[in-house]
């Protein structure tokens, strides 16, 4: 190739790219300019899809343009997922997530898709602290007690959960490492059955999202001998953690946030995170919400950077746990 010839095939490919790069950039600075579908992986009701419909709502007021929830429930969450790491890098479909889209990618045998690969974080819009609640039938009356139960009867204390690869189960399984016990765990379809058989008394205990078991805690219909966050809750703070119960360094929480598929613009990425913690700081009337539904806010900066870190070491926390107790799904 020619001395000239070649110097313009430089300078075109230099142009391309500055072009592509102000493109981006007017792409990003316009966004959103359509619609945005923020997929749920479960159906109607939970906590995920209720996160995800506050912050649509929010989103939806102050970007000027819809942000429209799809459920797509299956497998845990597995096949929304899926349905957004293939779906174009633009920023017009999201996945609400949660702690379960780093459980599944090491309790599932087959997947499709790689959580820490395919999945860009964007924002944890809260958490949701869980709770050790027991039945009232159960001779215990702290977590020492309760240990102490697990370890004289071995296989015979029972921890319920809403299903495999749930926070609770992945919960109830590091709480078993952490002790050294052996209490079976027992799953169920969804949180509603296994309270119904934690109130009859058919199993012996849970370690799932504190605020619907408050209720049957203050009741009394519940014993919460303690919850599983590093700080004592603001709404339960009679109830100790796991750490002043004696389990050091037991930290485990529900949590909820915004992905985008790989390749999405970084600039895209940045205005949705800027927008969602705009609003987690600013809307009086999404503060309101959270709080009634015992949410609480993500620890600070939340930018795409902590979040990416977050998320990566609860991949490497529930990896770890998910092989030393075995825990698998075909």
């Amino acid at each position: 190739m020619k001395a000239h010839t070649l110097s313009q095939a430089i300078r075109m490919t230099a142009i391309a790219i500055a072009c592509s790069a102000s493109a981006l950039t007017a792409c990003a600075q316009d966004y959103p300019a359509k619609p945005v579908r923020l997929v749920v992986g479960y159906a109607p009701g939970g906590a995920t899809d209720l996160s995800a419909r506050l912050i649509a709502d929010a989103l939806s007021k102050d970007l000027g343009q819809p942000f429209i929830v799809d459920n797509r429930p299956g497998a845990n969450s597995n096949i929304g997922a899926e349905s957004v790491v293939r779906a174009p890098a633009d920023g017009y479909t999201l996945f609400v997530g949660s702690i379960s889209t780093t459980i599944n990618q090491s309790v599932y045998a087959k997947l499709s898709f790689d959580a820490g690969r395919d999945l860009v974080p964007v924002a944890q819009l809260n958490f949701v602290p869980n709770i050790l609640a027991v039945s009232p039938q159960l001779p215990v009356a702290s977590v020492a007690d309760y240990v102490a139960y697990a370890k004289k009867y071995p296989g015979k204390l029972t921890c319920a959960s809403p299903g495999n690869g749930s926070s609770a189960h992945l919960g109830c399984e590091l709480f078993k490492l952490r002790t050294g016990t052996n209490i079976l765990h027992v799953p169920y379809r969804g949180s509603g059955p296994a309270m119904a058989d934690l109130l009859g008394g058919q199993v012996d205990s849970t370690m799932d999202n504190l605020p619907p078991l408050l209720p049957q805690i203050r009741s009394g219909k519940l014993k919460g001998l303690a919850v599983t966050t590093a700080q004592r809750v603001s709404f339960a703070s009679d109830i100790p953690t796991m750490q002043e119960s004696g389990i050091a360094g037991f930290d485990v929480a529900a949590w909820f946030a915004i992905f985008a598929p790989a390749g999405t613009p970084a600039q895209v990425v940045d205005r949705l995170n800027r927008a969602i913690n705009s609003q987690l700081s600013g809307n009086a009337d999404l503060k309101g919400k959270y709080e009634a539904n015992g949410f609480l806010m993500p620890p600070a900066p939340n930018s795409p950077a902590s979040f990416k870190t977050f998320v990566q070491s609860e991949l490497k926390r529930w990896g770890e746990t998910a092989r030393a107790a075995n825990v698998k799904i075909d």
